[in-house]
């Protein structure tokens, strides 16, 4: 396991999308974060049961799908396209129905990348079903070995890369953000979180080690995008969300001091962060993730993304053709423009960042924390310290201050309460113990064993 100790990204002026220090190369040539910025493009079923009677029309469906984006594709000169397959549950599940589904994906793939040239590229997340159990059994039973199979097949299929959207910590976390509970998210995130990272991502590096495919980030999505949603729904104030958003960092680095390579999950708005210290390259969405969900950072994520994604869409017929070519074409006209302002210098692809972050950055805390000049500063705050708990707390510390900063120097406008919440957890964070040690003796007896089995988390 390497740990990161400074930044692989320390100047503003080479904090831009399209390029990262080390980038990731398919053996079919395809550079994801070597200067151009690709599509990828997420699907799934419309509403529907999936079981055997009807895995003919998961397959017919995927294969609608893939085709269809890929024709669209060609037709619109995209010179690459990396497909995203989220296996739901069920095919998670059931790790031979998923595998069915990669293997029409890589087929399709393969077929036009021979035919038409464009290179391609899949990414493969298993779904984290280890949360079906209730408290969750984090590294035994039944969930765990069929997530595990999951990613085997998959890798054994094709897939470039594999993904998850891991949910170690969750269990306790959404409580803690609907109570504004900044201890306990800290415990969630940087404690139990940061640990069962450790154990899942150093299995899954050795699976696409084995098979010969790259192991490529995790998303704090079930924590940071939950609040997102929560604060767009006006359940949570915005400057919790936003700190939820930095504290996630830690967490999803580790997947990276195992071994994982990127690109890293297109709904881990925490990307920036995670670029900014390794140097790997990360998928972002917005504005076209839209028909997925609402979201304050539509422009401003895109400001260092190596990939562009549409997060996904059901396959239902809108007025133009179907919702998974029509997120295609979105994507493709987004990147395009990306791409022909680096082809134009490093001062256009500069400003055109600059543009997508001024759009955002004063309109929301959730926005404002992506700001990459914030993000390399805040960065290099957390990789400062030497534990995933010592690092969250720092990152709860960094942006509270950070985000107060703001509002003295009218970079940002809070509403009275949302100022209130501001004080009220900066003071917390400054409560948070150094040593965790005394942070776990001090939480361990707020903890439900109904809710959470601490001994999966070696606690």
């Amino acid at each position: 396991m390497s740990r990161f100790s400074v930044l692989a990204i320390t100047e503003l002026d080479d904090f831009v999308f399209g390029s990262c220090p080390k980038p990731v190369t398919l053996k079919n040539g395809l550079v994801i974060g070597g200067g151009r910025v690709y599509p990828e493009l997420n699907f799934t079923l419309p509403d529907m049961i999936i079981e055997q009677a009807t895995l003919p029309e998961v397959r017919r469906q995927y294969n609608e799908m893939i085709t269809a984006a890929c024709q669209r594709a060609v037709e619109l000169y995209s010179e690459g396209l990396v497909v995203e397959f989220e296996l739901l549950p069920d095919l998670t599940l059931q790790p031979e129905w998923g595998v069915q589904v990669v293997e029409i994906l890589r087929s399709v793939l393969e077929q036009f990348q021979e035919k038409h040239g464009i290179r391609t590229a899949l990414r493969v997340t298993p779904n984290d079903i280890r949360e079906f159990a209730r408290p969750p059994m984090m590294r035994s039973g039944e969930f765990v070995e069929k997530m595990f199979r999951s990613f085997e097949l998959s890798a054994q299929a094709g897939a470039d890369f594999l993904a998850i959207e891991s949910t170690g910590g969750k269990e306790i976390h959404d409580e803690a953000i609907l109570n504004g509970d900044l201890k306990l998210s800290v415990f969630a995130l940087g404690v139990l979180g940061t640990r069962d990272m450790a154990w899942l991502w150093e299995r899954i590096v050795g699976i696409a080690r084995e098979y010969d495919s790259l192991a490529a980030g995790d998303t704090a999505c079930g924590f940071a995008n939950t609040a997102m949603v929560l604060a767009e729904q006006k359940f949570i104030p915005k400057v919790w969300a936003a700190t939820i958003r930095v504290l996630a960092v830690a967490r999803s680095l580790v997947a990276f001091e195992q071994g994982a390579v990127g690109p890293n999950k297109d709904c881990a708005y925490e990307g920036p962060y995670i670029k900014a210290i390794t140097g790997c390259p990360i998928s972002l969405e917005g504005a076209e993730a839209a028909g997925a969900h609402f979201s304050p950072v539509g422009n401003i994520a895109r400001a260092v993304a190596d990939l562009w994604s549409n997060e996904s869409v059901n396959n239902v017929k809108l007025l133009s053709g179907m919702a998974p070519t029509v997120s295609l074409e979105q994507l493709v006209y987004a990147t395009r423009l990306m791409n022909t302002a680096s082809s134009d210098g490093k001062r256009a692809a500069h400003q055109l960042r600059d543009w997508f972050v001024e759009s955002d950055a004063a309109l929301d805390p959730q926005a404002y924390v992506l700001r990459p000049d914030v993000v390399l500063a805040i960065s290099e705050q957390i990789v400062a310290e030497k534990t995933p708990y010592q690092r969250t707390r720092q990152a709860a510390l960094a942006v509270l201050n950070r985000l107060q900063q703001a509002g003295r120097e009218g970079e940002l406008v809070y509403s009275k309460i949302e100022q209130r919440w501001l004080d009220r957890l900066f003071e917390e964070a400054q409560s948070l113990p150094e040593d965790e040690s005394a942070f776990i003796e001090l939480m361990l007896p707020q903890m439900d064993p109904a809710k959470v089995l601490l001994s999966e988390y070696e606690l």
